[in-house]
């Protein structure tokens, strides 16, 4: 027994000790770790905080709104039409033997167009003048029996009732000379109209009726239709205004009644033209009055249906103030601009807008000459915040219309 425990004793120091090295070996990394934690610690705690560096002020241009002489023009959309448009339908019935003009040709008042069958109308009018011939040797002959009686005298002398009759004879030969002369000319203007004609210089349709065909010459649109004629020069364009408008045009006179067209394809408006009339009162189911204006139109360009953008000019000169048009923000149904007061801070403006000139939009109100509107750099702006400002100037830029331009209210196109 006693030998045992010296055994026991040894073996567990031998144990045991591995085991106290490696804790002292933890403890002694874990108190280093814990000194140097503790000395970051003490500088982060010990170090002054940062000083904030200034915000930097966005820069903005700025101008001031560009003051200049404009027309005012009121704007319309409408179309064009003719100046006179016929139906050519014939006036006798028969059968087309000829077409005299080729489809979509300028015809000339009095050029022939279609030729109708003749000969049932000769025969007619040889019929007429026969009946005229006969006609006039029976007035001859009742012409000499009246006057053989009145030369008449003594014994020789007939009674009243047989020189009577004799006038009467006479006078009925007259008529019935009368009657046949107006039939022979009724039948001369029958194989007259044979040769249909046009009664307008213009531009002719397709034909509708090909060489062949009977056509009939009844009364009115009853008759059939050969083509049509459309006179181009000049030209209608009909437009229909607004009772504002209406009123608007009568209480302006200046300037009243030029007027000036662009096409769907053009940028500008180089078709001039006058008002040509004003309808005698206004639709009562929509609220407007059909008016019409006449353009000269020499090279038969334009063509009737075609549209167009109208402006109308009715209130004279008056000066404007102008800004670009990047400049106005939507605000809902709110037009806005930023404006920079006296100690630089940005505010929105409510404006009432005009239409774009030259690439400059008209300001009708909410700005004065002296506001200073921010027309560059406009996405650092906001309102409240402060800015700092430079100095731009605000020029013209002639430059296509753009389709949506068209969105501007009635009243609303100018130019310098």
């Amino acid at each position: 027994m006693n030998m045992h425990k010296p055994i026991d004793a040894d073996s567990h120091n031998a144990v045991s000790s591995p085991l106290l090295r490696g804790r002292k070996r933890h403890a002694a990394i874990a108190a280093i770790a814990l000194v140097v934690l503790g000395g970051v610690g003490w500088k982060l705690i010990d170090r002054p905080e940062a000083q904030a560096a200034p915000a930097t002020l966005a820069v903005v241009g700025i101008a001031t709104p560009l003051s200049r002489s404009v027309t005012q023009w009121d704007d319309y959309v409408g179309r064009f039409a003719p100046s006179q448009t016929v139906d050519i339908r014939p006036r006798v019935s028969g059968a087309i033997t000829a077409i005299h003009f080729r489809d979509g040709d300028y015809v000339k008042a009095g050029q022939l167009l279609f030729t109708i069958d003749q000969r049932p109308f000769l025969a007619a009018l040889a019929e007429a003048r026969a009946n005229s011939a006969s006609a006039r040797s029976a007035l001859l002959l009742a012409q000499n029996d009246y006057k053989r009686v009145q030369r008449l005298t003594g014994d020789e002398a007939v009674s009243a009732s047989e020189v009577d009759a004799l006038r009467s004879r006479l006078q009925a030969a007259q008529a019935a000379l009368a009657a046949a002369q107006a039939r022979e000319r009724q039948r001369a203007l029958e194989v007259e109209f044979t040769h249909v004609r046009a009664p307008i210089s213009g531009r002719v349709s397709d034909r509708r009726i090909d060489i062949g065909n009977l056509v009939s010459g009844a009364e009115g649109a009853g008759a059939t239709l050969l083509t049509t004629i459309n006179k181009l020069d000049p030209i209608y364009f009909n437009f229909d205004a607004s009772e504002a408008l209406y009123l608007k045009s009568q209480r302006d006179k200046d300037g009243a009644g030029a007027v000036e067209v662009r096409l769907q394809d053009e940028a500008d408006y180089r078709w001039k033209g006058r008002l040509d009339f004003t309808d005698n009162g206004l639709d009562p189911r929509s609220g407007t009055i059909r008016v019409r204006a006449l353009f000269a139109n020499p090279d038969m360009f334009l063509t009737p249906g075609m549209f167009g953008n109208m402006r109308l000019a009715n209130g004279g000169k008056v000066n404007a103030l102008l800004i670009p048009d990047e400049a106005v923000q939507s605000d809902q149904a709110r037009k806005t601009v930023l404006i920079v007061g006296k100690n630089d801070s940005v505010s929105a403006k409510p404006v009432e807008l005009g239409p774009v000139v030259d690439g400059l939009r008209i300001i009708r109100a909410g700005l004065s000459p002296s506001d200073r509107v921010v027309v560059t750099n406009l996405q650092s702006a906001m309102p409240g915040a402060k800015v700092a400002t430079r100095a731009v100037a605000i020029k013209a830029s002639p430059a296509p219309m753009a389709a949506s331009e068209s969105s501007v209210p009635a009243a609303s196109q100018a130019t310098f």
